[in-house]
């Protein structure tokens, strides 16, 4: 390959990286977090601390639904809970808005689903930083540039990789160091990455591409095809008579039985969908969970009625089109497997955010002048701007769990508190890191999330130690789970700390990361 071409791929890679890099550490973070959402959720509403209504059953949560609701009837679903210590929500549209509310929030239903769930809001961060609409769509071009990112590094680095993947050469070069460690995890991880690239940029930006393809290509019917083609609901018309409906439990069986005949082993129901309820036409379906299959997620449509099958979208009787959306899920959540696909994307999420964070680092070192104590502004900003964020993350959501533990201790709704240490803590780590000395804000940030990272959850694992002795369930190993892994990260980052001070003080005078630099700079005129 000429040089030439080299140097554009070089610099098609380097620029996306940098662009797209903040977040995508964000989304990688927050997305290792997000694999193991129901434990999240065990931990915040463990079985021993049942939530408000989860002692409400289904059926009774229909009822007042359609008292309180009545038009809801024609269509709604049941959000059921992910385990005994959660409520199950009821969801309808109200005109042109969405409602979600529990047995007692049937008089003040909320517009947003799970506003105090802490699971659901780094859920959140990884699909859309947070923000509203705005944020998806930022995403899907974040994608699009990370799958850029992708290609162009494998282009540039291909010679050279396949004889030194493993190689880590460990010595005073450290940016050689940082470049064996990102080619490393980059190639190691990549077929992961590039379903995580394909699958987040289609998952984002599919509104806007089915809205640009329906008007270049279809001639306005595309949107009517694709519902047509992923619909699991048959269409049925109300009879307008009235009829008795079978009790979800009953309707739930059914769709395991028949879940059971398509070759599925395990189908684990967490959301039903009922049109026309009460009528003799009226459907219910049974959307759930199956493991060890890409088609993570599958449904059964039943007449809710007499529980007739109308429908089955499970196993091996998914259609192409079905399987083919359906994998998209499995593929980027890792829902296809079980605890050991769970810890694989756990650890791949992580190894992502720091491709990210080393990019960052090598883009310094590489512009950083060697022999001189003042650097760049370039280089200054950027390393400002990498710990600010990187680390305002880490310790931004470590805030968001610790808000969540005093919410829960103090018996307030968790949503509002959540939200304000996540970005509070952020955008003061931001600011910590643009006025102190970029090493000295480097440790004391990483202390920081350290400290606060362990501090809530040996304090959770202090507080329901008692619990957890009296009152051993199979979900107590979700709440351990996330106690234990809260202390080892806690731990990983007070390594970080120890590594970043110690650089500090012995490390390359003429780098950012030098307390020497700093002090240097300081005393020049």
């Amino acid at each position: 390959m000429k040089a030439a071409t080299i140097r554009t791929f070089q610099t098609v890679h380097t620029w996306t990286g940098l662009l797209a890099g903040f977040a995508l550490f964000v989304a990688f973070y927050a997305g290792a977090l997000v694999v193991f959402h129901d434990d999240i959720a065990a931990w915040q509403n463990p079985p021993w601390r049942s939530a408000v209504d989860a002692d409400v059953p289904v059926d009774a949560l229909i009822e007042r639904l359609l008292a309180s609701h009545p038009a809801a009837r024609e269509d709604f679903g049941i959000v059921l809970p992910t385990d005994p210590s959660h409520a199950a929500y009821a969801y309808w549209q109200d005109g042109d808005d969405t409602r979600f509310a529990t047995a007692s929030q049937m008089d003040a239903p909320r517009a947003e689903a799970g506003a105090d769930e802490l699971a659901d809001y780094i859920y959140a961060l990884h699909d859309s930083l947070g923000l509203p609409v705005f944020g998806l769509y930022l995403m899907g071009i974040v994608s699009v540039l990370y799958g850029l990112a992708l290609v162009s590094g494998i282009v540039i680095h291909l010679p050279q990789l396949l004889q030194n993947i493993f190689a880590m050469r460990v010595g005073p070069n450290l940016k050689r160091l940082w470049q064996d460690a990102h080619n490393a995890i980059g190639v190691l991880s990549l077929p992961f990455h590039v379903i995580f690239a394909v699958t987040g940029a289609l998952f984002c930006l599919l509104t806007l591409t089915l809205a640009a393809l329906n008007t270049v290509a279809f001639d306005g019917q595309l949107f009517g095809a694709f519902a047509h083609a992923t619909q699991t609901t048959p269409a049925v018309t109300a009879s307008g008579t009235p009829a008795s409906m079978l009790p979800p439990e009953a309707l739930i069986a059914r769709a395991r039985t028949e879940a059971f005949t398509s070759g599925v082993t395990t189908f684990k129901p967490d959301y039903l969908h009922f049109v026309h309820y009460g009528d003799h036409n009226a459907v219910a379906e049974v959307r759930g969970l199956s493991q060890h299959t890409l088609g993570t997620f599958g449904s059964v449509a039943l007449s809710a009625h007499d529980g007739s099958v109308l429908g089955n979208h499970v196993g091996n009787r998914y259609s192409l089109n079905g399987i083919s959306y359906a994998a998209l899920f499995g593929l980027h959540f890792g829902t296809f497997g079980g605890r050991t696909v769970q810890w694989l994307y756990f650890v791949l999420g992580l190894a992502g955010a720091f491709l990210f964070y080393s990019g960052n680092l090598l883009w310094i070192e590489s512009r950083r002048k060697r022999r001189v104590a003042d650097q760049p502004l370039r280089t200054l900003v950027m390393a400002r701007a990498t710990i600010g964020v990187c680390i305002g993350t880490c310790l931004g959501i470590a805030g968001a769990f610790a808000a969540t533990w005093v919410s829960a201790r103090l018996g307030v709704d968790a949503g509002l508190p959540q939200r304000v240490a996540c970005y509070g803590l952020f955008f003061a780590a931001c600011a910590y890191a643009s006025i102190r000395p970029v090493a000295r804000a480097t440790a004391e940030l990483l202390w920081m999330t350290a400290a606060l990272t362990v501090l809530v959850a040996t304090a959770d694992l202090a507080g329901n130690a008692s619990a957890i002795a009296r009152a051993w369930t199979p979900l107590t190993w979700s709440v351990l789970g996330v106690d234990l892994t809260g202390i080892a990260m806690g731990i990983v980052f007070a390594c970080f700390a120890r590594a970043s001070a110690r650089r500090a003080r012995s490390g390359d005078a003429n780098s950012v990361w030098s307390l020497q630099a700093a002090s240097t700079s300081r005393s020049s005129p």
